[in-house]
């Protein structure tokens, strides 16, 4: 069973910066393919980057350039580095490890709010 425990939400003025952090329980990197979530208020929940287990990224489109999916195979930690951040970038940020259907991990989440 992996544990994924996300950290470093809260709340920031439009153009700022933050960085979420989540902590894997195991070291599953090798395996997994790690992904940043959001889900705002009345939306469906999104993929905003993704990391595969050999180094890949990507990125949906409207966070490309201001986001970067990054691992620390020593900590077992998968980072979200944020910039530039916008108003519609305000949602609950989940962290999730996936190798197939059914051997998929969620974290609890943690809140992102971008206003002045």
């Amino acid at each position: 069973q992996v544990q994924l425990v996300e950290s470093g939400g809260g709340l920031v003025q439009p153009g700022g910066s933050l960085r979420l952090s989540c902590a894997a329980s195991l070291n599953i990197f090798s395996i997994y393919v790690m992904g940043w979530y959001r889900q705002a208020p009345g939306k469906q929940r999104e993929v905003v980057a993704a990391l595969t287990s050999d180094g890949r990224t990507n990125y949906v489109d409207s966070v490309e350039g201001r986001f970067t999916i990054s691992r620390d195979n020593a900590k077992n930690t998968v980072d979200l580095q944020m910039n530039s951040l916008k108003p519609e970038d305000t949602a609950v940020y989940y962290c999730k490890a996936f190798r197939r259907v059914g051997d998929e991990y969620w974290g609890q989440g943690t809140q992102v709010t971008v206003s002045s």
